[in-house]
């Protein structure tokens, strides 16, 4: 608020100032004229005082009431003072207004010498004129006593209407100045705001456009520039977001390093593959802070070919091995100037497990298959060549046919059974299933099986627990499970069968104490034909395809499927079934 008012303060303080100044000359000059004048006028008429003072002292033509009465008339008092110091004549009491202090003062200074001769003096509102003269043979000095009310009164009334004006002034200027302050200054200061407001940033700030001329336009420009600068900053802002959102959310990890070798950009996907903070690698060499000899060796490919360059490399994680494909490429600028060099990530882990499941699947189909095939036609090949015509010889060859064809006919209806699972199209037989009551029709053909391999086995499944899922399924899962665990406990061994209920889940967790499964191989024992002990594996008549599809119907059922072992101590499987199925 001062710094509005502060221009309007400057020019009233100006224009006071030049008033007074104007108010003193004129009252000086009109002082100065009235005094003149009023010399003149005394000058002229001390001739007549000092006719009548000689004819008052000669001849006595004039009385002392006469002589009181032209003073009266002119409105001035004499007093003649001899050179001896004695007051002759003094008329100065037919003029009241002449006080007798003043007269005193007068005398004094005329008798001091203060007041020089033949010259006007003002003393207060009193006029008085010194003369040297002789009356009647006396030498002596007459003094001329004149009041001056109209100096006054004309001093007063230069002051009224210098004040008069002043003010006047004073309200044209503030009229003229708060015109000048509405219609330009004000807009400008708005501007000079705004424009501030818009260097620091903040680009919402609009300044008022209802002025017109030079201001009007300077705020409208302004507010254009302004708008302008929010349109570009939103826009700016948004882009950024967007390329950032689209950056961070690439599955594949990106890197972008500038044409020294620092690294200016990575997203969240290549920090969630190489473990770190951002922290740890923008801003640092990248081959200080990747420490692979593949992606130094791409990056210094593309430096020196100038063109897009794709490597492969195997980068360790705990246990895990992830396959990564990295692809680098130049970055160049319009005018073909290097700028730097970016880098993409693929995972193609999967790729590879996948390519590998296929070689294995079918190397294992084709060994799977030509064992039974290879026993059936070996031994149909040695009964025709005359081994039939021995009935002890007969009848083995025959049971061992009958063996390898079982063996062979479980391997096609696993390969089915999976494939079926497998198919978009599979659907389950959604029903009311109570699991206490499933597992425990199991047991009776579980048993007689534990009994033959001398297994204990132990049940805990007390309650019924309604949920929904596939009865025919589920039991395929349970006794393929518990037939395992049966299997690869050995002589004398321990199966357990446990239930286990929560709100939404029913746990079954199978625990056996055979030979375990190294920790290195549990990720792949639910791949098809996947066997931790080969030998053993085909020796008990599994086909290695029992787990795939375990672990197919238990995802069809959206439950899981976790497994817990250590090499000669036992294995525990947890399958967790929601109560509630949810068709997707």
């Amino acid at each position: 608020m001062a710094s509005n008012t502060r221009p309007l303060m400057t020019y009233t303080v100006l224009v006071v100032i030049v008033m007074l100044g104007l108010g003193i000359i004129l009252a000086q000059l009109t002082r100065g004229y009235f005094i003149n004048i009023f010399e003149q006028r005394v000058e002229l008429e001390s001739q007549y005082f000092i006719t009548y003072l000689d004819r008052f002292t000669e001849d006595r033509e004039v009385s002392q009431e006469e002589l009181y009465n032209f003073s009266e008339q002119l409105n001035t008092g004499m007093i003649f003072i001899s050179d001896s110091g004695e007051r002759i004549i003094d008329t100065v009491d037919a003029v009241p207004v002449i006080s007798k202090g003043e007269k005193q003062e007068v005398i004094t200074r005329v008798e001091g010498g203060t007041s020089p001769m033949n010259e006007g003096q003002m003393l207060d509102e009193i006029f008085y004129y010194p003369v040297n003269n002789s009356v009647d043979d006396i030498n002596g000095t007459l003094i001329l006593l004149s009041p001056v009310e109209a100096l006054t009164n004309i001093t007063k009334n230069i002051w009224l209407l210098i004040g008069f004006t002043l003010l006047l002034g004073l309200l044209v200027i503030f009229v003229i100045g708060f015109n000048v302050f509405s219609k330009y200054i004000r807009p400008i200061r708005s501007a000079a705001n705004v424009a501030t407001e818009l260097a620091k940033g903040n680009y919402k700030a609009r300044t008022y456009e209802g002025h017109f001329g030079e201001a009007g336009q300077l705020s409208q420009s302004i507010n254009i520039l302004a708008r302008n600068l929010q349109e570009m900053t939103s826009t700016k802002g948004m882009q950024e977001n967007q390329l950032e959102a689209v950056i961070n959310n690439m599955g594949n990890g990106l890197v972008l390093i500038d044409e020294k070798g620092y690294i200016l950009l990575l997203n969240r996907a290549f920090l969630e593959t190489f473990k770190g903070e951002q922290n740890d690698f923008i801003g640092h060499l990248y081959h200080d802070a990747i420490p692979y000899t593949t992606i130094h060796e791409t990056v210094q490919k593309i430096y020196m070919f100038e063109e897009t360059v794709s490597e492969t490399f195997v980068l360790p994680v705990n246990i895990d091995r992830k396959h990564l494909e990295v692809t680098g490429a130049p970055i160049f600028s319009e005018d073909r100037k290097w700028r730097g060099v970016v880098l993409v990530f693929h995972d193609i882990s999967e790729l590879k497990q996948l390519e590998q499941m296929r070689k294995d699947f079918v190397a294992n189909v084709s060994h799977e298959l030509k064992t039974p095939i290879t026993s059936i036609r070996g031994f149909s090949e040695t009964l025709l060549d005359g081994a039939m015509k021995d009935e002890k010889m007969l009848e083995q060859f025959l049971q061992i046919i009958l063996k390898e064809s079982g063996r062979l006919q479980s391997l096609i209806q696993d390969l089915l059974e999976l494939s079926k699972l497998e198919r978009d199209d599979f659907l389950l037989n959604v029903e009311q299933v109570e699991v206490q009551r499933l597992l425990n029709d199991l047991l009776p053909i579980v048993v007689q099986h534990a009994e033959q391999k001398q297994v204990k086995l132990h049940a805990s499944i007390k309650g019924n627990t309604l949920i929904q899922g596939d009865s025919s399924r589920l039991k395929q899962v349970f006794m393929n499970l518990l037939t395992n665990a049966i299997n690869y406990s050995g002589d004398e061994g321990e199966v357990t069968l446990e239930f286990q209920e929560s709100e939404n889940y029913v746990t079954i967790k199978i625990t056996d104490n055979g030979v375990g499964i190294p920790e290195e191989e549990i990720s792949r024992i639910f791949e098809r034909f996947y066997r931790v002990d080969k030998a053993r594996s085909r020796n008990s008549g599994g086909t290695g395809l029992g787990l795939a599809i375990v672990k197919h119907i238990v995802e069809a059922h959206e439950g899981t499927i976790r497994v817990e072992s250590e090499v000669d101590v036992g294995t525990a499987f947890y399958v967790e079934i929601p109560k509630k199925f949810t068709e997707n």
